[in-house]
């Protein structure tokens, strides 16, 4: 499955690698993890990692990212991860690279790069990478192995969501025998500081819910500013403290920024995918998001999330 990429890795002395704006664990998990199997597999190569960063997930080692010059894709192969439409990449001087390839576990949106590997049986880019290195039999440092195991367990909520399989336990399972400190990582991930307790408190009290099994929250921009933490945190971070409230079944977060109002959706039942891809999204069959132009269109969002559970005779 990934023998035209790894000819591609062979073949290009730079390797720029993306993946899509406000990254999760997983956008960086499999970002750091690739590099460093690249760069401990073929030490004569340079390897680069772009985009923007979050504080959310600072305590990563190597989420530092780089700050190269345009010409620096003169000649380069630039690899995007776990991002299923061009609209998200962050960076967009991919397109300047001498070649392109995708690794990705979402649901096919569009082609993006020459050389493309998409497939949604992983729960996570890092169970794809991971089973990338395996197949093209590369080196996975502990480094590599701790990157990569961040992103599985945030990307399957800690081995619960539906889209964990054996294979998930297959590979996580390899990653663990490279001997790193997996309480570290769950330490950085869910121990909170007091006043991140109190803001998701805060939030628990906006959540409002439709006649459909439908709960939303919905902050300002105002509101937003006001609370002195990073978008990320908002938006992604929040969207499921819905999660785990008896009779609902969809949960969206929306969250307004000077480029739009960003929103993530959730279902624990129903493909919630084809709403985000009809407002410009995309993503999981449960887990998807996208970016909308004003209030009115989230409201849009919404009553398509609630039309859902009508159809499917709620």
């Amino acid at each position: 499955m990934f023998e035209k990429i790894f000819e591609l890795i062979k073949k290009y002395p730079t390797i720029i690698i993306h993946r899509h704006k406000n990254p999760d664990g997983d956008a960086l998990g499999s970002q750091i993890g690739l590099r460093q199997i690249i760069k401990d597999s073929f030490p004569e190569k340079k390897v680069f990692t772009v985009g923007d960063s979050t504080p959310r997930f600072s305590f990563m080692e190597g989420a530092v990212m780089d700050d190269i010059p345009d010409e620096t894709y003169c000649g380069a192969l630039a690899i995007i991860l776990d991002t299923s439409a061009s609209a998200l990449i962050s960076d967009t001087r991919y397109t300047t690279a001498d070649a392109t390839a995708r690794m990705d576990h979402h649901i096919f949106c569009e082609k993006i790069a020459d050389e493309e590997v998409t497939d949604t049986s992983y729960e996570s880019a890092c169970g794809l990478i991971t089973d990338f290195a395996i197949e093209c039999g590369l080196t996975v440092s502990p480094i590599a192995a701790k990157s990569l195991y961040t992103g599985m367990v945030t990307d399957s909520g800690r081995f619960r969501y539906d889209s964990t399989s054996a294979q998930t336990f297959r590979l996580a399972s390899f990653l663990m025998e490279r001997k790193f400190d997996t309480s570290d990582i769950y330490r950085s991930l869910y121990s909170d500081d007091l006043d991140f307790v109190k803001l998701r408190a805060k939030f628990v009290l906006k959540i409002e819910t439709t006649p459909h099994r439908v709960a939303y929250i919905y902050t300002t921009i105002d509101e937003a500013k006001s609370y002195g933490v990073d978008i990320f945190t908002i938006s992604r971070g929040m969207v499921n403290v819905m999660g785990e409230i008896k009779g609902i079944d969809s949960w969206v977060n929306f969250t307004e920024t000077e480029d739009g109002v960003l929103c993530e959706i959730r279902s624990s039942c129903h493909n919630i995918n084809p709403i985000a891809v009809k407002y410009g999204g995309g993503g999981h069959a449960k887990a998807s998001g996208a970016t909308l132009k004003n209030k009115e269109e989230a409201m849009s969002l919404l009553s398509d999330l609630c039309a859902l559970g009508n159809h499917t005779g709620e």
